[in-house]
């Protein structure tokens, strides 16, 4: 397929013809679109839809499109619009600690935040984020859940892609003005409900992995004193879809050994990677095999593992193309 684009230089009107098939060019912009989309929406399903939404888009408007951005910026500028508009309809996705205190059963009817693989954002390089690691992390993207849309746009555009205030204003349609009053406010609210992002000091990459490999054989062994161990003093266990969430080493270990019924060396943990941050598929034994369960999403500091969500929603882990049994 063949896009052919009209763009002016030196005052005259050149015909342009784009070379490159469309998927070729789709697939160009792909990843830093989805995780663009999915800062936005807190979705993997979602931002997949707005993604094609932004290519069916950009394919049937391309003779609009005249040069005077790049490819790149004018993808984005559909693709961030077509997020504001399914905003509209939705609410936020938060994790269960973002709807009160720990050990609370809300049974509360919530679309939940979702993690998002390494993989779909960094192609060929599970080791690299698109962007800026901090930007596609659990905790940041639970944060963006709790400003309005417009903020969200302002604040993404802004602070994670290091826009101009009157390119933001111009994708938005407003102006310069309102879009640094919005970032203000934007700000203002994630100092309030995420004092701590830019807190976070990871260990070494050495320091990583042994914290890792200990936790991993720690859990398989269902060696609760060495997982007490390796917690941060204030570590935090969630597992969407239930509200329930613990705080601290004892609180997590108790309800970790009341709650598994597996034995030690029953459970099997395979190491993945999600947003930006390092995971395990969690497989349980099941008729003979080992069925997978849980995806765990682990925040690391020099004080130990500071957060854990447990996924286990079907589609979340066949987002994560894991097999379903080892």
């Amino acid at each position: 397929m063949v896009c052919t684009r009209r763009t002016r230089q030196g005052g005259s009107e050149l015909e342009t013809r784009v070379d490159e098939d469309f998927d070729v060019l789709a697939g160009r912009f792909r990843p830093e679109l989805l995780a663009h989309c999915y800062r936005m929406l807190g979705s993997v399903h979602d931002a997949e839809d707005v993604v094609q939404e932004t290519f069916l888009r950009a394919l049937r408007f391309h003779e609009a499109f005249e040069g005077r951005a790049s490819m790149r910026t004018w993808l984005y500028r559909i693709a961030t619009n077509a997020c504001l508009t399914a905003l509209n309809s939705r609410g936020r996705q938060p994790l269960p600690v973002g709807l009160g205190g720990p050990g609370e059963d809300r049974r509360a009817v919530v679309t939940w935040l979702e993690p998002i693989p390494d993989a779909m954002i960094s192609p060929g390089d599970p080791a690299t984020i698109v962007t800026d690691r901090a930007s596609i992390r659990l905790a940041f993207i639970a944060a963006l859940q709790h400003l309005p849309a417009q903020q969200r746009a302002v604040l993404i555009l802004r602070d994670v892609l290091r826009w101009r205030a009157a390119e933001v204003a111009e994708t938005l349609g407003t102006t310069t003005t309102a879009v640094n009053s919005a970032l203000r406010r934007a700000r203002a609210r994630l100092d309030e409900v995420a004092p701590d992002q830019d807190e976070i000091t990871e260990p070494t990459a050495a320091g990583q992995r042994e914290l890792l490999a200990r936790y991993a054989t720690a859990f398989e062994r269902k060696d609760m004193n060495t997982i007490a161990e390796l917690l941060s003093g204030d570590a935090i266990w969630e597992m969407p879809p239930t509200t329930l969430w613990f705080q601290g080493p004892h609180d997590i270990v108790r309800h970790l050994a009341g709650s598994c019924p597996a034995g030690p060396g029953d459970l099997r943990l395979v190491a993945t990677q999600a947003n930006g941050q390092p995971a395990f598929a969690t497989y349980l034994p099941s008729g003979g095999h080992h069925m997978l369960a849980t995806l765990q999403v682990l925040t690391l500091t020099t004080t130990g593992i500071s957060h854990i969500v447990a996924f286990s929603a079907p589609e979340i882990l066949t987002t994560f193309a894991l097999p379903q049994h080892r």
